[in-house]
């Protein structure tokens, strides 16, 4: 066949297929023209999920007569010039294809002007140009898209209900209220408002009206400055997570971006404190030179690539690990009707497809200064909780201890810690200590508290371990799958720097007459085979990783267990060690060790209080 040019129409509706994949991604264009065009408010109306109608109106610059039909041409911008331009864009939209892609597939109008002269009118059907005229002089533009697809009736198919293209849509305009929050966004669906932000700046009230005031409550602030980075992160305490991994936010140069890397960054700062299978809640800003990020990598723009990107790693690994240690981590207790409740509003507050104008973030605070804790703890905040149904117990299971009335053992010299003095006073099941002091109640969870105690002793002791390898009386025979060994002898370099010989014992069976002296006794088959799976994984061995995972097996198996019953002075001494631990609030697997309730949450259960 003879190689021939496709027709402009058909080359910008196939150009539109990586640019306009659904409504969301006419929205997300259009909007970040607006943002590139200075605009302070920007208003968004979908009609049908944008399916039938996009409208968005902002107030910045517009654009002159002569410009209007130009900006419709594919690879038309204002924003680069030549390569140089490339490598230092501070524009969201650069390439010049939205409109011309979004043009090619959809009936279009737009009403622009500058504020000085009449305005400009202009309407186009796929991609053609239908009619031109005059509109008034409001500065600004307005962008209508209407019947997106209609001339591409095969991308319909693809699109899903109502319900989920909303939610898309409104995924787009919570993700740029995190990256503009000194912009003021609108959107309405329907005519029906759906989201509103203020466009004060506030990233923590923005946070409130997306995710909840009860998370953004429970959101800490850290700021850091390099030569390279100016960053910012706002870090939801662990005791709030969610089972995916998408409710961390990365904003660079303010541009929403996904980065697999800086998302482990925030994981490794979040490691031990979150159960497994559960992942964090933050949002990190980033502000960076251009030339040190390429944003030319993915047809969305939503994937970038970094030149610094270990030093940035680094970066935003401690400074969010600061940000949470810096905290005093103990959750406090939620009666259940309280916390269905709780769990069911974080969830529509979420929820794209059901978010609406949230009002000012209202907090109820009160501050307890305490005389023997004021020198090792910050004021606790308590806010006024709904009134709940009080929870009736009956459980003969508690031992009451008695012990001596309680003076405190703070010094006035003594160093400060996360963690009050808590003085034990039962136990329950012989599974959690109960424990007081004039901060309220406390529930340890005695298993989890020697984890973390024993896990950074053993933590500390491996990591001192020299690179001796321990010769054994009887060597340890492996049968690997043939995948298995031809991974064994690939990386056999590799696997001996780390101290591990495999030596051949016929067909894929293996044998290892050594192993390093650190490996904790009981667990050194299991470590080998972990090796093993992270050279096939990842073509290496992370013996960090390995001595991290060895630390955490030996502090579970021997580590007191659930109804095991203790004296008063082995809960003191528990406790006390507890309280001198680095990350005293979970345990090595990420579950909470103490539990708190309050005074005032225990006077409105037996409704002294309402």
């Amino acid at each position: 066949m003879a190689i021939q040019l496709m027709p402009d129409d058909l080359a910008n509706k196939i150009a539109a297929g990586e640019v306009v994949e659904r409504p969301a991604s006419v929205v997300k264009e259009l909007v970040e023209n607006s943002i590139d065009a200075g605009s302070t408010v920007i208003k968004v109306a979908v009609q049908e999920a944008g399916l039938t109608e996009i409208k968005i109106v902002d107030n910045g610059d517009g654009m002159e007569s002569d410009d209007v039909e130009r900006a419709f041409f594919r690879h038309a911008t204002s924003k680069i010039r030549n390569e140089h331009d490339l490598f230092h864009v501070r524009t969201l939209g650069f390439r010049g294809e939205a409109l011309a892609s979004i043009a090619a597939v959809s009936q279009l109008e737009i009403k622009t002007s500058t504020g000085e002269n009449a305005g400009v009118k202009l309407v186009m059907a796929g991609g053609s140009i239908k009619e031109r005229g005059k509109c008034d002089a409001r500065k600004g533009t307005e962008m209508t898209v209407r019947h997106l697809f209609f001339n591409t009736p095969a991308r319909l198919k693809y699109m899903k209900t109502i319900h989920t293209e909303l939610g898309h849509v409104s995924e787009v305009i919570n993700r740029l209220s995190l990256a503009h929050p000194e912009i003021r966004f609108e959107l309405t669906h329907n005519d029906k408002p759906m989201f509103q932000s203020s466009g004060r700046g506030d990233m923590l009230q923005i946070a409130a009206q997306i995710y909840g005031n009860s998370v953004a409550k429970k959101m800490v602030k850290a700021s850091h400055e390099t030569l390279d980075y100016k960053l910012e992160v706002f870090a939801a305490k662990p005791e709030i997570n969610r089972a995916s991994r998408q409710y961390v936010s990365f904003i660079v140069n303010g541009r929403y971006i996904r980065n697999p890397v800086l998302a482990k960054a925030v994981m490794q700062a979040y490691h031990t404190l979150l159960p497994i299978g559960r992942f964090p809640l933050a949002v990190i800003t980033i502000e960076m030179d251009p030339v040190l990020v390429d944003v030319n990598v993915h047809p969305a723009k939503l994937e970038v690539r970094f030149s610094k990107e270990k030093e940035l790693f680094d970066a935003v690994e401690q400074l969010v690990s600061k940000a949470l240690r810096q905290q005093r981590l103990i959750p406090e207790a939620v009666a259940p009707k309280q916390k269905k409740i709780q769990e069911k509003s974080e969830q529509q507050s979420f929820s794209f497809f059901e978010s609406k104008p949230a009002k000012e973030p209202e907090v109820q605070q009160e501050q307890w200064f305490f005389d023997k804790v004021k020198e090792t703890a910050p004021p606790i905040i308590e806010e006024k909780q709904p009134d709940t149904e009080p929870e009736i117990i009956n459980d003969s299971s508690f031992e009451i201890v008695q012990e001596p009335e309680y003076v405190s053992t703070e010094k006035e010299n003594e160093p400060e810690y996360a963690v009050p003095a808590m003085y034990p006073i039962g136990q329950h099941h012989g599974t959690y200590i109960l424990a007081e002091n004039e901060e309220g109640l406390f529930l340890i969870d005695q298993h989890a508290a020697q984890e973390r105690i024993k896990y950074e002793y053993y933590r500390e002791k491996i990591g001192e371990v020299e690179k001796e390898l321990q010769e054994l009386l009887i060597p340890l025979t492996f049968d690997f799958t043939q995948q298995e060994s031809l991974i064994v002898e690939q990386h056999k370099t590799e696997l001996e720097a780390v101290g591990l010989f495999f030596e051949s014992f016929g067909g894929h069976t293996y044998i290892v007459r050594s192993h390093p002296q650190w490996f904790p006794k009981g667990f050194e088959e299991e470590i080998i085979r972990e090796i093993v799976e992270q050279v096939m994984q990842e073509s290496k061995v992370d013996i960090r990783k390995l001595r991290e995972e060895a630390a955490i097996m030996m502090s579970c198996k021997r580590s007191i267990k659930a109804n095991h019953h203790l004296n008063y002075d082995d809960m003191f001494h528990l406790l006390e060690e507890l309280r001198t631990s680095q990350d005293p609030f979970t345990c090595p697997h990420g579950r909470p060790i103490i539990i708190r309730f309050t005074s005032y949450e225990l006077e409105k259960l037996f409704k002294r209080v309402q």
